[in-house]
């Protein structure tokens, strides 16, 4: 597979991973606000750098699953439960949910970089995410676990959480009082998002039987 094309999957399955709004990207929205775009981008390139590293861990551990197919069935049929589970609160119990705002006041003065490593470091939901889509991409055929292709796919991740950050710092100031940013909304699309992952699990089990 050609790397060009490992390198925009990884930044696809990267990006569809932070769209809803979170703690990443709102933080990096409200510190965009309050202390200029650079200032944003700073925390951005920190959060980014952890990325890369769980996106890594992530990979190598999927390289070694790959090895181990009765493993990897197991973990498809737990998955797929999880994912319906997951779409199903979101899109049908948390939609109930009432409104929340939520103000993070951040009066730090340490580096924006290390506060981006910091808060992506207590992110640990990229590692397990990735290590399944890594997984499901491999019996796809449309990555391999060569090392060229592990880093290409991981740049592309790092790189795609870097566009969507890079999306909410120039834009959020702009739809802040849409409903994309509401509680409402988020779960919407955290359920959608959990639904297509699901779907993609389900299909990649019947190809397997």
């Amino acid at each position: 597979m050609s790397i060009t094309v490992v390198f925009f999957l990884g930044l696809f399955v990267s990006l569809i991973g932070v769209i809803p709004p979170g703690l990443l990207n709102m933080t990096a929205a409200k510190i965009s606000l309050k202390e200029g775009p650079g200032r944003g981008i700073t925390f951005s390139s920190g959060v980014c750098l952890i990325v890369f590293v769980q996106t890594y861990v992530a990979a190598i551990f999927s390289r070694y699953l790959s090895n181990r197919p009765d493993i990897v069935e197991i973990l498809q049929r737990v998955a797929f439960v999880i994912f319906v589970l997951i779409t199903v609160y979101f899109l049908v119990i948390a939609r109930n949910q009432k409104e929340a705002k939520v103000e993070t006041d951040i009066k730090s003065k340490q580096s924006r970089f290390f506060h981006g490593m910091f808060l992506s470091s207590l992110n640990v939901f990229p590692i397990p995410y990735q290590a399944y889509m890594t997984i499901t991409l491999a019996s796809f055929g449309w990555m391999d676990f060569e090392r060229i292709s592990i880093i290409t796919y991981v740049t592309g991740a790092a790189m795609g959480t870097f566009v969507m950050l890079y999306f909410y710092i120039f834009f959020f100031d702009k739809i802040k009082d849409k409903s994309f940013t509401s509680q409402k909304s988020m779960n919407y699309s955290i359920g959608i998002i959990t639904g297509v992952v699901a779907l993609v699990t389900f299909i990649n089990i019947l190809r397997e039987l």
